[in-house]
């Protein structure tokens, strides 16, 4: 049976700062001294350069990555850039593979002088986009095929969306919350009714999200954040009430130094705090019983895979989880070695050439 080519994303879509990149303006410093060396020397070593990380993961930023390479390899004769990826053979692995510790990702082969500026971009490329697929894909496991909504944008820099955006949605995310991070697959980011717009309207809730729903319930779900006045149970089955079918779901998002109300009013100073699993099971029960069975719960608020993996074990009755700043923590770095050189082993000791079956060449 014929495979599919697997398509790779044109450097067009990532708007790299072409003319910075080549000038190593992004580059560690030894690097770009290399480069000049090399050149200067006329020195010119066919080498081969060996990608891998040490973790089992998800490959990140493999497509950005070989879009530093076409758009910045090459040199100057003057003030003009003289373009040579062409000259290189670059095999490599594709978005979202699986991939094991020291497994060989990608490897560059070509005249070092001709791409020794860029290893400090490609790297981190790779590094930051493979840390957000492997953690997305990481609670999609967990969520045990439950919607994910991927909410760290105000966490991070803004300039990091677009990228991030896209690795969540490759390592599994079915929502992002802003229009950048959805941008390289054409997409729009998706939200629920904000605080701040309750607190427009004087804190009532079932009125903001009436408005909500007004003007924007033809275009998107409505979903309606309940913790405003810390009573969530009682704020949902009022928001319930005032949308009817405008309603799609509830978002559970208690402080976790507070315990909402419903649950005070059960336990007193005992209660849990949070979004609690309680607070759940309370919140499904009384929806169910006012007759809004079909009104989905989201829960959202220092969710990472272990917690979720927490309540689908226990059942609880959650329909869609949204994760914030766990999805950005943590990393998952990239190395680059030469490990030939004119055919020859070049590697220092212990990062020898290994090569990969599973790399397709770059066309």
């Amino acid at each position: 049976m014929a495979t599919r080519e697997r398509v790779r994303l044109p450097p067009s879509v990532f708007r790299l700062p072409v003319e910075k990149i080549r000038e190593g303006y992004y580059s560690d410093a030894y690097f770009n001294l290399t480069k000049q060396l090399l050149e200067a020397d006329n020195h010119h070593p066919r080498v081969l350069m060996q990608v891998f990380q040490r973790k089992d993961s998800i490959l990140g930023g493999v497509d950005e990555a070989i879009a530093v390479l076409k758009t910045g390899v090459g040199h100057y004769e003057g003030d003009v850039w003289v373009p040579t990826f062409d000259q290189l053979e670059v095999k490599a692995l594709h978005e979202g593979d699986e991939i094991e510790p020291w497994e060989t990702v990608m490897t560059i082969e070509g005249d070092y002088a001709e791409f020794a500026h860029l290893e400090t971009v490609y790297l981190g490329v790779m590094a930051r986009r493979t840390l957000i697929m492997r953690n997305v894909r990481e609670v999609v496991s967990a969520a045990n095929g439950k919607p994910i909504l991927y909410f760290p944008a105000r966490h991070d820099h803004w300039l990091v969306q677009t990228g991030d955006g896209w690795s969540a949605h490759i390592g599994g995310s079915i929502g992002v919350s802003t229009d950048a991070q959805a941008s390289w697959w054409g997409g729009r980011g998706i939200g629920t009714v904000p605080h701040a717009l309750i607190a427009a309207y004087n804190g009532d809730t079932a009125l903001a999200a009436r408005k909500f729903a007004d003007r924007f319930g033809r275009d998107m779900n409505v979903t309606v954040l309940v913790d405003f006045k810390n009573d969530s149970v009682t704020t949902a089955l009022e928001v319930a009430d005032a949308l009817g079918e405008d309603l799609w779901g509830v978002r559970l998002d208690t402080s976790n130094t507070l315990a909402d109300e419903s649950l005070r009013r059960l336990h007193g100073d005992t209660a849990p705090k949070g979004v609690a699993a309680e607070l759940v099971e309370l919140t499904r029960s009384e929806l169910d019983k006012h007759g809004f069975k079909d009104v989905r719960i989201v829960v959202s608020g220092g969710f990472n895979a272990e917690r979720i993996r927490a309540f689908e074990a226990a059942s609880i009755p959650v329909d869609s989880y949204g994760v914030g700043s766990s999805l950005i923590r943590g990393s998952n770095d990239f190395t680059a070695d030469v490990v030939l050189n004119e055919g020859k082993p070049a590697a220092k000791v212990g990062r020898e050439y290994r090569p990969n079956e599973r790399l397709e060449l770059v066309k």
